[in-house]
C-alpha cells in the first residue's frame, strides 16, 4: 500500500472494524456470506445422497465409482488453493460470486451425465466452485465481524456447510422417489446459479481488503457511510492492528513472521478432520445401506450427523469466545474420537434410535473442530494472507477428502461398519495431536479483550485531522 505522510493521523481501519459496532450493513454481509455456505454444503453434499440410486441403476460397485468422488474432491482442493491467491488480489467479493455460480452450473450439468466418467469430470468443476467459496466466505465473514464475535461469526458461517447438507439430506429424501437423481441436480444447481447474480447485486468488497488498495479508498468512504462510520473524502487509511504482521504477501508468508508451526499443525489438522467429515459426507449412507438398512434410513443417518455438527459447532464457537480455542478443540476431538468407537458396538439393525444418536453425537464433536478451525485461521493469519492462509490449509485438508473417497469405499468393502468406524476413530486421535502442536491459539474472554478498551475517534474528526 502506498506511505502517505500524514499515516500518524490517519484513520485506523482494523480499530473501527475490530472495536467498533456490529452494524445492519455488516450482519447483511454475514448473512450472504453464509447463505452462500449453505448453497456449498448443499450442492457439496448431493453426491452422497444419489450414489446409492446411481450405484443400482447403473449396476456399478463402491469401488467403481470412488474416482467420481475423488475428483469432486480433487476439484475443491484447487478451488480452495486459486480462491484464495486471487482473493488477497482481486478482492473476495467476485471470486465468491464466480465460485456459487460454477459449482451451481456444473451441478445442473451433472444431471445430464450419461456415464461415471461425465459425473467426474463435472464433480471436478463443482468442486473448483465449492472448494474457492468456503475460505472466500469465511474471510469476508472475519474482516467485516468486530474481534469480540469474529469467532462465533466465521462458525456460524462455515456450520452452514452441515446446514446445507442437512438440508439436502431433507431435500433428496423427498425429491429422489419423484424425479430421480437427475432432477436432484438440475434442481439443486439451479438455486445457487441463481444466488450468484444476489451476491453480485448486493455484497460489497471486504473494507480491510480495500483500504490496502490506495485507489480504491474513495469506494471504502462509500462503504464505511453505509456501515455508519462516515468518512470524508481524501481520507488516509491504515491497518495498524496489522502493522507489524508482516508486509509479505504470498504462500511464502504463511511460513514467516513465526508462523511455520502453526501453518503446518493446522495444515495438518485440516488433513485428517476432513479426512473424517467427508468420509462422512460421501460414504455414510452407502455404509449404512450395505448394512441391510433401507435407503430412507441410510439417508436419515447423514441427516442426524450435520444435525450434530450445526449443534455442536455452535457450541464450540460460544467455548471458544469464552476460554479460547486451545481446550475446546481438544476436548471436541476426544468425543469425536470416543463417540467413533462407541459406535462399534452398537447393533444397527436392532438399535436404529441409539444409532441416530451416535451418529448425531460424532457429527456434533467431527464438526465443530472443522468449523471452528476456520475461525483459528482467521486469528494466526492477517489481512494480507488471510485468504492466502484459509484456502492453503483448507486446500491441504482437501488432500484428506480426496484420501477419504478412496479410503472409505475400501474400508465398506473389506471390514463393513467396524473398520469404518476406525478410519473415523483414529482420523480423530491424531486430529488431536495436531491441534495441540498449534501456538497461536485464540485467547479467550479475558486474555482477547484489553482491561479498558480505548474510545474510537469520531471518524468525521479523524479524516479532518488526516487532511
Amino acid at each position: 500500500m502506498q506511505q502517505h505522510s500524514h499515516s500518524s493521523s490517519a484513520v485506523d481501519i482494523g480499530g473501527i472494524l475490530d472495536y467498533g459496532p456490529f452494524t445492519s450493513m455488516q450482519k447483511l454481509v454475514v448473512t450472504l456470506a453464509a447463505l452462500a455456505i449453505v448453497m456449498d454444503g448443499f450442492d457439496g453434499q448431493l453426491i452422497g445422497f444419489a450414489i446409492p440410486m446411481l450405484i443400482k441403476e447403473w449396476g456399478i460397485t463402491k469401488a467403481a465409482f470412488a474416482p467420481a468422488v475423488a475428483a469432486g474432491l480433487v476439484g475443491m482442493a484447487v478451488g480452495s488453493a486459486c480462491a484464495g491467491i486471487v482473493a488477497d488480489r482481486i478482492g473476495r467479493r467476485l471470486v465468491l460470486a464466480a465460485s456459487v455460480f460454477l459449482f451451481g452450473a456444473a451441478t445442473i450439468a451433472i444431471g445430464f451425465a450419461p456415464d461415471v466418467t461425465t459425473i467426474a469430470v463435472l464433480r471436478f468443476l463443482a468442486g473448483l466452485g465449492i472448494g474457492g467459496a468456503l475460505p472466500t466466505a469465511s474471510t469476508m465473514t472475519a474482516e467485516f465481524t468486530p474481534a469480540r464475535r469474529r469467532t462465533l461469526a466465521v462458525t456460524a458461517t462455515i456450520v452452514c456447510y452441515p446446514l446445507g447438507g442437512m438440508l439436502a439430506g431433507l431435500f433428496a429424501g423427498a425429491i429422489l422417489p419423484v424425479l430421480g437423481w437427475r432432477g436432484l441436480f438440475w434442481i439443486g444447481g439451479a438455486v445457487p446459479v441463481a444466488y450468484s447474480l444476489v451476491l453480485l447485486a448486493l455484497l460489497p468488497e471486504s473494507a480491510r481488503y480495500l483500504a490496502r488498495k490506495t485507489a480504491r479508498w474513495p469506494e471504502l468512504c462509500r462503504l464505511l457511510a453505509r456501515m455508519a462510520r462516515p468518512a470524508a473524502p481524501g481520507t488516509v487509511f491504515v491497518d495498524a492492528v496489522e502493522a507489524g504482521a508482516g508486509h509479505g504477501a504470498g504462500f511464502a508468508a504463511l511460513f514467516q513472521a513465526g508462523r511455520a508451526r502453526d501453518t503446518l499443525a493446522i495444515w495438518a489438522g485440516f488433513f485428517l478432520v476432513m479426512l473424517a467429515t467427508y468420509t462422512a459426507f460421501s460414504w455414510l449412507p452407502t455404509m449404512l445401506a450395505a448394512e441391510g438398512l433401507p435407503a430412507t434410513l441410510a439417508g436419515s443417518g447423514l441427516t442426524a450427523y450435520n444435525l450434530g455438527g450445526v449443534i455442536g459447532s455452535l457450541g464450540c464457537a460460544l467455548a471458544i469466545t469464552r476460554y479460547g480455542s486451545r481446550w475446546p478443540l481438544i476436548l471436541a476431538s476426544i468425543g469425536a474420537a470416543a463417540s467413533a468407537f462407541m459406535l462399534q458396538g452398537v447393533d444397527f439393525s436392532a438399535n436404529t434410535t441409539w444409532l441416530m444418536i451416535g451418529l448425531g453425537l460424532h457429527g456434533m464433536f467431527v464438526i465443530a473442530v472443522q468449523a471452528t478451525m476456520y475461525a483459528l485461521c482467521a486469528y494466526v493469519y492477517p489481512t494480507l494472507v488471510r485468504a492466502t492462509g484459509t484456502a492453503s490449509a483448507l486446500s491441504f485438508g482437501r488432500l484428506g477428502a480426496i484420501l477419504s473417497s478412496f479410503a472409505g469405499a475400501a474400508v465398506i468393502t473389506s471390514g463393513g461398519a467396524s473398520s469404518y468406524l476406525s478410519l473415523l476413530g483414529f482420523s480423530m486421535v491424531f486430529t488431536l495431536l495436531a491441534l495441540a502442536l498449534v501456538q497461536r491459539h485464540i485467547p479467550g474472554l479475558r486474555r482477547h479483550a484489553p482491561a479498558a478498551e480505548p474510545a474510537m475517534p469520531d471518524p468525521a474528526l479523524a479524516t479532518r485531522s488526516a487532511r
